[in-house]
């Protein structure tokens, strides 16, 4: 602050010497006073302007969601949506790498403003607020992967007991798997965990969204010729959301991105924004279906 007022005592010390030289070639009182609000305005404005808001974004590696490189690096679907963001509104952004449940946690504790990905649940909706629409609308399944040298099937629902199951923890899928205790799930810290601990036998199962699974192994590079689908499969419509800490959720610039988030789907620049990735359009139509 010290230095700013330097600046601003050099800043009006010019000024009064320029209103000096508006007296000597005559220039008039009244425009000499108007002169001089103006530049005091400038002035002030210059070194008590407040800084713009900084919102915390949690990105987990689930590409092509949100991808964060162990060099720093930040990309994906929920990346290029916050800076779709900036460009109408006052804010800073600091993307922030956390595994999967570490960052769920962080929302839930006012840790972190945004967090993208997130399966709405009336759960979930005690401790976040969740912006809608979704920005994902995906008709996927839910399927199984298993290693392709397993020696079992999974056909129907009942195969899965007695089977290791890799879930990515603070994750939600279907209600009746989610519910069911009779099930041996294993948790992992991300979903490419969970098939780390496949392929090296902790478990026998790893369960995830389809499309999103094919579309990571693609940009993780993951050994699929090792990996198979099992049979079985929930079908569903899956919605991604943004969702808030419920203390960021309660200031002017978190209505400002619900209405932002509006807009984009309005306008069809969030299917824009979300076709770089191969996924599909999000509009009033099918986010009401």
């Amino acid at each position: 602050m010290t230095a700013l007022y330097d600046i601003f005592v050099v800043f009006m010390t010019l000024t009064c010497l320029s209103l000096s030289k508006m007296s000597e070639l005559g220039v008039s009182n009244p425009l000499r006073q108007y002169f001089t609000y103006l530049l005091l305005l400038l002035g002030t404005g210059a070194v008590f302007a407040s800084p713009l808001p900084k919102v915390t974004v949690g990105l987990d590696h689930a590409p092509p969601y949100s991808i964060a490189t162990k060099d720093g690096k930040f990309s994906g679907v929920v990346v290029d949506i916050m800076r779709d963001m900036q460009k109408s509104l006052p804010f800073r952004v600091d993307f922030v790498a956390c595994p999967f449940p570490r960052c769920v946690k962080m929302l839930q504790q006012n840790e972190i403003d945004v967090k993208g990905g997130l399966i709405r649940t009336a759960k979930r909706e005690k401790t976040m607020h969740f912006l809608t629409p979704p920005y994902m609308v995906l008709t996927s399944s839910f399927v199984f992967y298993a290693r392709a040298s397993s020696l079992f099937t999974v056909n129907k629902y009942q195969d899965l007991r007695g089977k290791r199951i890799a879930v990515t923890r603070g994750a939600v899928h279907f209600p009746r798997f989610d519910q069911d205790k009779r099930l041996l799930k294993v948790e992992a810290l991300s979903e490419n965990n969970a098939f780390e601990m496949l392929l090296k036998g902790r478990v026998e199962l790893v369960i995830g969204v389809e499309d999103t699974a094919d579309n990571a192994s693609v940009f993780l590079h993951r050994p699929t010729k090792q990996i198979i689908k099992m049979p079985y499969r929930f079908d569903d419509v899956i919605y991604g959301h943004l969702a808030l800490s419920k203390q960021f959720a309660n200031t002017e610039l978190a209505r400002q991105f619900q209405e932002h988030l509006n807009a984009i789907v309005e306008n069809g620049r969030l299917s824009e924004l979300v076709k770089v990735y191969n996924l599909p359009a999000v509009t009033k139509v099918n986010v009401n279906n």
